[in-house]
Order: C-alpha cells, then sequence, then structure tokens
C-alpha cells in the first residue's frame, strides 16, 4: 500500500469513527505548524486550542483555513485548553477525540495505533505509552510518572505503565456529561480518575516519544508547583476513593454468590484458629467505627500485617463504614461520648437532629465516643463471632486427623 493509500485509509477511519485530534498549544510557535502538518497526513479532522498564546502562533494557524482553531486571550492552563477542546469537539457531533500536544514530542505516525484501537475498546480511554527507560528521558518525568502509576492504581484499582502521557483517545460522551475542578497539568490525572469511577475502561497503546537535547527543549511544566498540584489532587482522590468509592464498590459487588465464597474460603476452610478469625473481624469493626475518616482501610490493613492477622477478614469488617451507615455510626460515637464527656448540647439532637456543627462544637465528645463505640462493638460482634465459630466450624486439624486414620 503506498503513502496516498494508507493516508486515504486513515482519513476515511477518522471520519468512520468520528474521531478528531485535539492539539493543545501554548507559545510553541517552533513546533506548531509542523505538529499540525504531520496530523493532516492522517486525518482533516484538527482541532487547534490555542491557549492564549502570546508569540506568533495565531499568525501560524491563520495559514490552515481548513481546520477548526478554538482560541480566547488569556492562558488557563493545558487542561482547561483540553476541556474546551473536548467541549468543541461534542458539539461537532464528534464521538472521539484524540490529544496529542504540541511541542513535536509526540509523533503522528502512531495516531493509527489509537483509532484501530476503538474497535475493540469503543468505551476506553486509550493513553499513550511510551517506553520510559530509553535515553534522554528526563529523570524528574521517569519519577514523577511512577509515583503517578501508583496512586492511579490505589484509587481505581486498575494498573497502568504511563498515566502521564498526553497523547490520548478519549470517549467524549461520558466525558459530556462530567463536570471537571482541574485547569492545569493535573487535570490529565483527574480526568482518567474519575472516568473509570463511572466505569469508563482506560487501556494504552505503545507509542514513540522524542526528547529535543536540553538545551532546545520548550516545556511549560513547572516542577515544584505542578507536581504540588498533582499531589493535592491525589490527596483528595485518595481521600474520596477510601470514603465513598470503595465502600460503594463494595456494596455493589456484594451479592449472594460472593458472600459464600467469602465464608467458604475465608472462615471455614480458613486452618487459622478461632481466635484469630475473631481478632481479625474485632479490629475491622473498630477500624470502621475509628475517627480517622479516609484512613481506616489504609491503617487496618497496616495493622492487620503487623499483628499478623487475616487481611482479607479485616478489610471486610471494617466496610462497617458505609455511607448508608456513617450517619448511624456517627450518632451512636456522639451518643456514647455523651457518656464520659458533659454536653449542654445533648438534647438538642433529639430535637433538631444531627449537624455537622454540632458535632463541631463538641468535638473531643464525638473523638472519645468513637473509641468507646468501636470497642464495645468489637468486643460484642468479637464474643459472637467467637460463639459462632465454635458451633459451626470444624477444627482443620481434627479434619486431617479423621482423614489420616480413614484413608478409605
Amino acid at each position: 500500500m503506498t503513502g496516498k493509500m494508507a493516508a486515504d485509509k486513515y482519513k476515511e477511519l477518522f471520519r468512520e469513527k468520528k474521531c478528531c485530534v485535539i492539539i493543545p498549544t501554548y507559545n510553541n510557535h517552533h513546533t506548531i505548524e509542523q505538529v499540525i502538518n504531520d496530523v493532516l497526513e492522517y486525518t482533516d479532522q484538527v482541532v487547534v486550542v490555542n491557549d492564549g498564546s502570546t508569540d506568533n502562533t495565531s499568525e501560524i494557524l491563520n495559514k490552515f483555513s481548513h481546520i477548526d482553531i478554538v482560541s480566547y486571550p488569556k492562558n488557563k492552563g493545558k487542561g482547561y485548553a483540553l476541556r474546551q477542546g473536548f467541549k468543541f469537539a461534542w458539539s461537532k457531533d464528534y464521538e472521539y477525540a484524540i490529544t496529542i500536544d504540541s511541542d513535536g514530542q509526540h509523533f503522528a505516525t502512531d495516531l493509527p495505533n489509537f483509532v484501530e484501537a476503538i474497535e475493540e475498546n469503543p468505551n476506553a480511554i486509550i493513553i499513550g505509552n511510551r517506553n520510559m527507560e530509553q535515553e534522554g528521558i528526563p529523570g524528574k518525568s521517569s519519577f514523577g510518572n511512577r509515583f503517578s502509576n501508583f496512586w492511579f492504581k490505589f484509587e481505581t484499582g486498575i494498573k497502568m505503565p504511563d498515566t502521564q502521557s498526553g497523547y490520548r483517545l478519549y470517549p467524549l460522551k461520558p466525558l459530556s456529561k462530567m463536570f471537571f475542578f482541574t485547569r492545569k497539568y493535573e487535570f490529565e490525572i483527574e480526568v482518567i480518575v474519575r472516568a473509570a469511577w463511572k466505569g469508563v475502561d482506560v487501556t494504552d497503546v505503545p507509542i514513540q516519544i522524542y526528547y529535543a537535547p536540553i538545551e532546545t527543549r520548550v516545556s511549560h511544566f513547572r516542577p515544584f508547583r505542578d507536581f504540588s498540584r498533582v499531589s493535592i489532587l491525589n490527596t483528595f482522590l485518595v481521600i474520596y476513593a477510601l470514603l465513598i468509592v470503595k465502600p460503594f464498590e463494595f456494596v455493589r459487588k456484594l451479592n449472594r454468590k460472593n458472600i459464600q465464597a467469602f465464608f467458604r474460603d475465608q472462615i471455614f476452610q480458613n486452618k487459622e484458629p478461632n481466635i484469630k478469625i475473631t481478632f481479625a473481624v474485632m479490629l475491622g469493626l473498630f477500624m470502621g467505627v475509628a475517627p480517622v475518616w479516609g484512613y481506616q482501610m489504609l491503617i487496618a490493613f497496616g495493622l492487620a500485617h503487623f499483628l499478623k492477622l487475616n487481611k482479607v477478614i479485616v478489610l471486610v469488617s471494617s466496610n462497617i463504614s458505609i455511607p448508608p451507615m456513617i450517619p448511624i455510626i456517627i450518632f451512636a460515637s456522639f451518643k456514647a461520648g455523651g457518656f464520659f464527656i458533659e454536653s449542654n448540647k445533648l438534647n438538642v439532637i433529639f430535637d433538631r437532629g444531627l449537624s455537622l456543627d454540632l458535632i463541631k462544637d463538641n468535638i473531643v465528645q464525638y473523638l472519645i465516643g468513637s473509641l468507646v463505640f468501636g470497642v464495645i462493638l468489637a468486643i460484642t460482634f468479637g464474643i459472637l463471632t467467637y460463639i459462632l465459630l465454635l458451633i459451626f466450624r470444624k477444627k482443620p486439624v481434627l479434619q486431617e486427623e479423621f482423614v489420616t486414620s480413614n484413608p478409605d
């Protein structure tokens, strides 16, 4: 197949898939023209977002009368530029958008990798997977990518090799229903984490990457400021994941088959003694009530490892703090604290109901009460668990002795 035939093939494929290419740019007048020309070899469906450039980018873009240009006078950040590009593309009835940087790092020859992957992954964000081990990759980029990959997996459960690559394909329909908060580089983290929470698949395709020599490299990434933004964003995402996403996911996956499998694998076929299983349940329940919202499962996991208790049982038990139970837990903790801390506002609960302001005014009462309530809950259900294990669970040792003495 000749070069022209291949180009025509991909242009038709872009039209068939209703896919455009979005190029956000800010003061990249040295490279933007070549990037656009390279992209036009594969598709005419191009949207350039001029993010308030102050160089001669506007003059360069005026040379291209057959592409779409979105521009505004003041620079607002890459995330904002991408959001404007998505909004424009969706208004033009595109269903997919591939984002490519304007600094020349990405190769337009990789565009077919993305558009061909739509067939197998129609509901996926497809991230271009760079080879971060190749020569010339800045050390700070490699470290930042590993940092980002770790937190993305923690927040979503999805393992990805390159979460910071800006070369991506996005399905526009699910994004059109979402409201985003970030405007800078951290947007590319927010969008994949929150889209994954909404059920959008996240996968990758291999791509090439070019880093210009350091003396000629143009980058608008400000290491300290932008890395701080990413860190703050990940802090909020982790808290939200632990407090809301993971508990809801646990409840959603909870069904009769999973419950039976849990009791079979972790209780009845578990060779641990009854007392260790009981302590695992108690630890999980206590941590589920403990006033460390957002970090309960993380601390519970660490304590289970340190105490050599069954981590699965501990984490399952700690999910007592799922959202429907949170008001009950807070109320019971607040009430328990009233037996130790004198509060003139305790009776107000029954008159006006529990409120955040009331808890704030009596935070010591709540903190002490949550620890007391956690201990009471753990001991009560610990005793009940141990009794039930004695009644319904056979000792694995006795089973092994029976098999040994009765070979037939």
